[in-house]
């Protein structure tokens, strides 16, 4: 992707958003209604408890999704499933893997650091009777905002989760890290590298830098997904025959990722790689009937991938009331 579109793009971020009217036709909820549901969704994974929490939303500019194509096409795509064209509403779906006396938080959330809507994570944790001292262990898929900025408490001290060990890519550590990365980027970007130094330098003595298909818990091991970022890492969970793979931003859209799978996101750092990983990884959920969870899927973002021709569909989980 051009460097202008990317850096329009992250400027963008900063802006307040307004959905139109229209847009909402489709939609739960929305300014002045009564608060929602808990943001959390537990179910089990053979011998795991697995907790899906929220971190709230994040509002991004629509001309992002399917950004190498036709905007005429992307915008009809998206107006056949009755969602804006100018406005993309994202969820933040943190995944909480209970395992062999291991609890695994993927990803810290962005805290109140980037956008007033997220920053939930804490909430909804305790809201889920989940303590945030009971983390033993912290995946991190990637260093942008939304998954590493909640890392260190409001006074930047200390760190939010006292996990003893906190799990990164070799390869994402390294590009954010590297000495003078800042000066290499656009402005737009510029931001990003420093709050992800800020947010990876104070926790050096407890970040393990992982390789490909390296196990971090029991059951629980991290896999390379690079072209969202460069070195974007996936987590797969496996109990007693059943398999979930949390992808991270791997896949971005319940129906753009899997329907297009070719089309590219306007903040992938490498558009080309990011859809190799992304079909690669959706053949091996349909193949292998992989749960996945994908961070900024429809709450709780929980469901299989099942082949449509050339293409795939998100079939999402179905959700069953205790009682």
């Amino acid at each position: 992707m051009p460097h202008l579109t990317r850096r329009a793009a992250f400027g963008a971020l900063a802006a307040p958003f307004v959905i139109p009217a229209a847009a909402r036709a489709a939609t739960i909820g929305g300014p002045g209604e009564a608060a929602q549901a808990p943001g959390f969704a537990r179910f089990t994974l053979g011998e795991m408890k697995v907790t899906v929490v929220s971190d709230g939303n994040l509002l991004t500019p629509a001309s992002m999704l399917g950004a190498n194509a036709p905007r005429e096409e992307v915008n009809a795509f998206l107006e056949a499933r009755f969602l804006d064209t100018e406005t993309n509403y994202a969820h933040t779906n943190h995944v909480v893997i209970e395992t062999g006396g291991a609890t695994v938080l993927v990803d810290v959330g962005s805290g109140a650091r980037f956008q007033p809507s997220a920053g939930r994570l804490l909430a909804n944790l305790e809201a889920a009777g989940i303590d945030p001292a009971a983390i033993t262990h912290v995946a991190l898929t990637h260093a942008h905002p939304d998954h590493v900025w909640g890392m260190m408490d409001d006074f930047g001290d200390e760190p939010v989760f006292p996990a003893e060990s906190y799990a990164i890519g070799a390869a994402e550590f390294d590009w954010w890290m590297k000495p003078g990365r800042v000066d290499e980027m656009p402005d737009g970007m510029k931001p990003f590298v420093v709050g992800a130094v800020n947010a990876l330098e104070p926790m050096a003595e407890r970040l393990t830098m992982v390789a490909d298909g390296e196990e971090i818990a029991p059951g629980v091991r991290m896999i390379a997904s690079p072209g969202h970022t460069f070195g974007h890492m996936c987590v797969v969970a496996e109990s007693g025959g059943e398999s979930l793979l949390v992808l991270g931003d791997a896949i971005n859209h319940a129906h753009v990722s899997f329907e297009r799978p070719d089309w590219a996101f306007g903040f992938d750092a490498d558009p080309a790689q990011a859809v190799e990983t992304r079909r690669r990884l959706l053949d091996m959920a349909a193949t292998e009937r992989m749960a996945v969870s994908a961070y900024h899927l429809p709450f709780p973002g929980l469901g299989h991938v099942a082949r449509d021709g050339g293409a795939y569909r998100f079939v999402p989980a179905l959700m069953r009331w205790n009682g």
